[in-house]
C-alpha cells in the first residue's frame, strides 16, 4: 500500500531534520507573537514578494525576465524584447500566486484544486491550450535548465502516463489525511508531497511552477503565515543547483526497498528555515521596514541572510539595480543597521549584530 510506503519513509529520520524543524517552529512562533506591522507595510511587502516570486519561479524554468521586467509587465507596459510565452507564463503565475495569498483559507487541497491551479497557471499560454488542467497524455522527463534557458541533461524519468492518475489520487489522499490527523509533522508531510509530486510529474508542462504554488498554499494552511512576505521561490532560485540535485538523490531511491528522502527534506527545510529567519528579521524594535522602500527592504533582507556581501553581489542576489543598492546601503548605514568593511573595490557590508 502507498500509504504505508509514505509513512515508512518518514520514520527514523536523522537528528538534523528534527533540529531544523524545531528552529523553524520557534521562528514561526516568534512571527506570530511579534508581528505588529501595519496593513500598509504588509501590503507593500506582499506586492514586492509577488513580483520577486513570479520572476524567480519562471526563471528557474528558463524564462529570462528580471523582477523589473515582471513589474513592468504586470503594470501593463509592453515588453517587446521577450518571447510571448515568457510574458504569458509570468502573468499566469503572478495572478495565481496572488489568489493563493489572498484566499488560501478558502482553497481546499484536492486533485481538482491542483488541476485548477495548472489551468490558471497556463491560461494565457497559447501553446498549452490543449493540456491545461489535464494530466499528461505523453511521457515526460525532468531536465536541468541552464541560465540561457537551454536543457543541459535529463535528471530523471517520471511516472508513466497510465499510472499518473492512480498515483496522484493516492498521494493527494494520503497527504490530506496525514495533515488532518497529524500523522507526522506538517513540514514532513508537505516535503513528502513535493518530492513525490515532482517524481510523478503529472502534467505535460508547468510541474515545477505548480509545485511552488502548492508549497505556498500548504505552508499557509499549516500556519506559516509569513509566506507572502518573504519569497520562497527566490530562495530556491538562489540555490538552483541544489534544488535540482536534492530531489534527484531522493527520487533515485523511490519505489525501492530502501527509500530515502532525507536529501530532499534537508534542502526543503533549510529553505524554509532561511525564509523563517528572514521573516522574523522583517520586524525589529524600530520596525525598520516602515522606513524602507521595497527595493531597500530587499537589500536589507539579503544582508540578513549572509555574513557579508559586496554591492555587486547584493545587486545580483536581491535583484536590485546597483544605484538603488548604493542608496539602500547609505540609508542602512545611517540607521546603524549595517557596517562598512574595507575601501574601494574591496568594500563589503555586513549587518550589525
Amino acid at each position: 500500500m502507498p500509504q504505508n510506503r509514505f509513512d515508512k519513509r518518514l520514520q527514523n529520520l536523522p537528528t538534523t531534520i528534527w533540529n531544523k524543524i524545531i528552529q523553524i517552529d520557534e521562528l514561526k512562533g516568534q512571527w506570530a507573537a511579534g508581528v505588529q506591522l501595519g496593513p500598509q507595510v504588509l501590503g507593500r511587502l506582499k506586492k514586492s514578494v509577488l513580483v520577486t516570486s513570479t520572476g524567480a519561479s519562471t526563471r528557474i524554468e528558463g524564462a529570462r525576465l528580471s523582477d523589473e521586467d515582471v513589474e513592468k509587465l504586470m503594470r501593463g507596459l509592453a515588453l517587446q524584447k521577450f518571447r510571448d510565452r515568457d510574458k504569458q507564463e509570468v502573468k499566469g503565475y503572478y495572478e495565481l500566486l496572488e489568489n493563493v495569498f489572498e484566499s488560501w483559507q478558502h482553497i481546499r487541497f484536492s486533485e481538482s484544486t491542483i488541476k485548477h491551479f495548472h489551468k490558471e497557471l497556463l491560461k494565457y499560454v497559447d501553446k498549452d491550450k490543449l493540456h491545461r488542467g489535464e494530466y499528461k497524455k505523453g511521457e515526460n522527463k525532468v531536465e536541468m535548465i541552464d541560465e540561457a534557458g537551454r536543457s543541459v541533461g535529463v535528471l530523471f524519468d517520471t511516472t508513466p502516463v497510465y499510472l499518473t492518475p492512480k498515483e496522484m489520487q493516492e498521494l493527494v489522499e494520503w497527504t490530506r489525511e496525514a495533515l488532518e490527523k497529524n500523522k507526522h509533522h506538517p513540514l514532513l508531510i508537505i516535503g513528502n508531497f513535493l518530492v513525490e509530486f515532482l517524481q510523478i510529474h503529472p502534467f505535460q508542462d508547468g510541474n515545477g511552477r505548480v509545485s511552488r504554488i502548492l508549497t505556498n498554499l500548504l505552508l499557509l494552511r499549516e500556519g506559516y503565515f509569513y509566506m507572502p512576505y518573504v519569497s520562497h521561490e527566490k530562495l530556491i532560485e538562489d540555490n538552483k543547483p541544489d534544488y535540482y540535485m536534492a530531489p534527484r538523490k531522493s527520487q533515485k531511491t523511490l519505489k525501492s526497498g530502501k527509500e530515502n528522502i532525507t536529501p530532499w527534506l534537508v534542502f526543503f527545510l533549510e529553505i524554509v528555515l532561511v525564509q523563517s529567519r528572514m521573516a522574523v528579521a522583517l520586524f525589529s524594535k524600530e520596525q525598520i521596514e516602515k522606513l524602507l522602500s521595497p527595493k531597500q527592504l530587499a537589500v536589507w533582507s539579503y544582508l540578513q541572510s549572509v555574513q557579508e556581501a559586496a554591492p555587486l553581489q547584493i545587486s545580483q542576489h536581491a535583484n536590485v539595480a546597483r544605484p538603488t543598492v548604493n542608496q539602500a546601503l547609505e540609508k542602512l548605514l545611517r540607521l546603524k543597521k549595517i557596517e562598512r568593511l574595507g575601501m574601494g573595490r574591496s568594500t563589503r557590508y555586513r549587518k550589525i549584530e
